[in-house]
């Protein structure tokens, strides 16, 4: 294979990430980049990870986003933003750039769109005007900035979205007046408390005046205890502040996100805490999944500048293999970092996949709510409408994946016409692509961070380390919690692929696969289909299956069988997006004349890559669906012969994977890469 040139750039990422024709997203990546190898460089290099407190030297995190423009990130123009839309990508993207450095400064950047989020997304127009107005640099001088208070089920920290111990209470209710509620709320590991001048908070009623839960707004001018607590005491993401804050205030109902009406002389919210909470985490996962990814994908320079220095001195001497290639003389040092560097970049299109899925559906979802409640629809009915709409959405899904002569454009145009059609679509792939990314991005990135920190060799585990290489190791960590821990997105996803659509358009993800096989062989695709129907198989005869006691396999209760199975789709639909990923640059590249002179090498290379990544996914799925389906066997068990059949199919289609990743590992030996990494050590 020809070698390649230098490390990925922004012509390769912005093709296969599909921005390349978004200025607005290409200004919002420059505009993070600055921030983070500067100012927040600066400020990991010279120690400010090592304190709990905010301080004025991490004050300056603020004044450099609100300087750069990213404060106003989550605005739309009309509110002094500058990208107009969804900005689903634009956050992930800004995440993704901030984390390459500290994710810590990211979470500090992306905890106010948080805040915001939960009125953005259900709160009435008054509310959003006015908070999105305040937390916005339109009108000059210094934006007010927010923090999401959700669980707080002390000692723990997020483990249950469904538990509340903030409780609200009328206050007064006097006649032909507002009412006005009382408030206590604890909170447990909350971001941005140090300077929140308003907080988003999840609490439940304490009143039989008041029905069910809600979210509210506090502000630090409220009547009571506006209390930002004690600093959090972590290892981690010290770039961030966090606290565990204790508000007692007096707020008018009007707070009350989303509104409310009265029924009875009760209070009822529109939205419960959980409404508002699903409508928030559908999209907010994805950036968190990718703050790790970033880390991956940084450490790649570092590793090899270390590799390559590692045996200089003594009696090496330049133009020797000694002096040029260090440790990269041996294959096992390459073959790792090949495996760092693949798990970065599936998480990365994974991750970047997500984020453009959810930038479509954001108008879908809205265009949804609006109808239904001009239909009338809500709870069960609206459920049950939307229900309805499968068999249309199967049809659409194989109008979308057919071969161009064979789609009907009209038929495809009358389908899109229904916004329960598209919404039910959207709403099945965000049941997987989101808690995927943060579960596969996190979990498996997390261990991946380890391995790039040991590459290192004790340097890796040095406050200096090139490229905050051990720190980024231990943000990792948190990251696997942010956003609700394994637990629940395993959870969510047991949920999701039960879903009818999703398992039709699963069976076409296949067929597309093998169709990509056979004009694009090297891709390693075929593999990928053959692991892909060895799940499928397994998810029906989990769901047909009981084990020898008789109890059911596939089961909500039964997570020793299906928290593993989920793991095991991740890996699939990161290796999927990579793969399209690499498709989309081998259709796109040869229009961008700068890569023109070494695209090949690139292709060649990613295509290597991709072998990698399938074959590890293929080792996954063999080894934990056999677990699962032999694990829970017994002599009257049906099926077996075909698993075995399909298992060995899976085996067979990674012959000859292993010499890709040899021919990768001798195409990193002879990468250039800088003289020195953009910021500071």
């Amino acid at each position: 294979m020809s070698s390649l040139p230098t490390l990925p750039g922004d012509d390769i990422r912005q093709i296969m990430w599909r921005y390349s024709d978004r200025y607005d997203l290409q200004m919002a990546v420059q505009s993070a980049r600055q921030v983070a190898r500067t100012t927040v460089a600066r400020l990991v290099a010279e120690g400010e990870r090592n304190n709990h407190e905010w301080n004025d030297k991490k004050n300056e995190l603020l004044q450099s986003y609100d300087a750069s423009g990213l404060t106003n990130l989550y605005m739309d123009p009309e509110q002094g933003g500058f990208i107009e839309g969804p900005k689903n990508m634009a956050m992930a993207l800004v995440a993704f750039e901030i984390s390459w450095v500290d994710a810590g400064a990211a979470t500090c950047s992306l905890a106010n769109n948080l805040a915001l989020a939960p009125i953005h997304e259900r709160g009435t127009r008054e509310q959003v005007e006015y908070y999105m107005g305040k937390a916005s640099l339109m009108d000059g001088g210094t934006p007010w900035r927010g923090a999401f208070a959700l669980t707080e089920p002390l000692p723990f920290v997020g483990v249950d979205t469904g538990v509340l111990s903030g409780k609200i209470r009328i206050a007064e209710w006097e006649e032909g007046k507002e009412p006005i509620i009382d408030v206590e709320k604890r909170g447990r590991f909350i971001t941005n408390m140090d300077f929140a001048n308003f907080v988003t908070a999840a609490v439940d009623s304490d009143d039989e005046r008041i029905k069910g839960s809600c979210m509210i707004t506090l502000e630090e001018g409220d009547e009571g205890t506006y209390d930002r607590g004690a600093p959090t005491l972590k290892l981690v993401h010290q770039l961030s502040s966090t606290r565990d804050p204790v508000f007692r205030l007096k707020v008018p109902a009007s707070r009350i996100i989303g509104g409310y009406e009265v029924v009875d002389g009760v209070i009822v919210p529109k939205y419960q805490h959980s409404d508002v909470i699903a409508a928030v985490f559908h999209r907010t996962r994805i950036p968190v999944g990718l703050m790790t990814s970033a880390k991956l994908l940084s450490a790649i320079e570092p590793v090899i500048r270390y590799q390559r220095q590692r045996f200089r001195g003594g009696d090496s001497s330049e133009g020797t293999p000694r002096f040029d290639m260090g440790l990269q003389m041996n294959e096992d040092v390459t073959h790792r970092l090949i495996d760092v560097w693949v798990t970065g970049e599936a998480g990365s299109s994974l991750g970047f996949a997500a984020a453009r899925e959810a930038d479509q559906f954001d108008p879908i979802e809205k265009q949804k709510d609006q109808y239904c409640e001009e239909q009338g629809l809500t709870g069960r009915k609206q459920f049950m409408a939307i229900r309805k709409k499968e068999a249309e959405v199967i049809e659409y899904l194989e109008q979308l994946y057919a071969p161009e002569s064979e789609k009907d454009a009209d038929r495809i145009a009358e389908l899109e016409s229904d916004i329960l059609v598209k919404f039910a679509l959207g709403d099945a792939r965000a049941n997987i692509l989101n808690p995927g990314t943060k579960l596969w991005n996190t979990g498996y990135g997390a261990t991946m961070m380890r391995e790039a920190v040991t590459l290192m060799g004790g340097y890796g585990t040095t406050e200096d380390c090139p490229g905050f290489l051990g720190q980024k190791w231990m943000d990792a960590q948190l990251e696997a919690t942010y956003e609700g821990p394994e637990a629940v997105q395993r959870r969510h996803l047991t949920l999701g692929v039960t879903s009818k659509i999703f398992r039709k358009e699963y069976s076409l993800m296949i067929a597309e696969l093998e169709r990509i096989s056979a004009e694009q062989p090297d891709l390693g695709t075929k593999a990928l289909a053959s692991a892909m129907k060895l799940w499928e198989f397994t998810l029906d005869h989990l769901q047909q299956s009981s084990d020898a006691n008789g109890k059911k396999l596939y089961h909500n209760k039964r997570q020793g069988v299906t928290f593993p199975f989920m793991d095991t789709l991740c890996w699939l639909i990161a290796s999927r997006y990579f793969a399209l990923d690499i498709v989309e640059l081998k259709e796109k590249g040869p229009l961008n004349p700068v890569l023109a002179e070494n695209l090949e090498a690139y292709i060649s290379f990613y295509e290597k890559l991709s072998k990698v990544q399938i074959a590890r996914t293929v080792g996954e799925v063999i080894r934990s669906c056999g677990e699962i389906v032999f694990g829970y066997a017994t002599e009257e068990t049906e099926g077996i012969d075909q698993f075995r059949e399909l298992q060995k199919q899976a085996e067979e289609s990674v012959i000859g994977f292993k010499l890709a990743k040899e021919q990768a590992a001798e195409a990193l030996v002879g990468v250039m890469i800088p003289e020195a990494l953009d910021y500071p050590a």
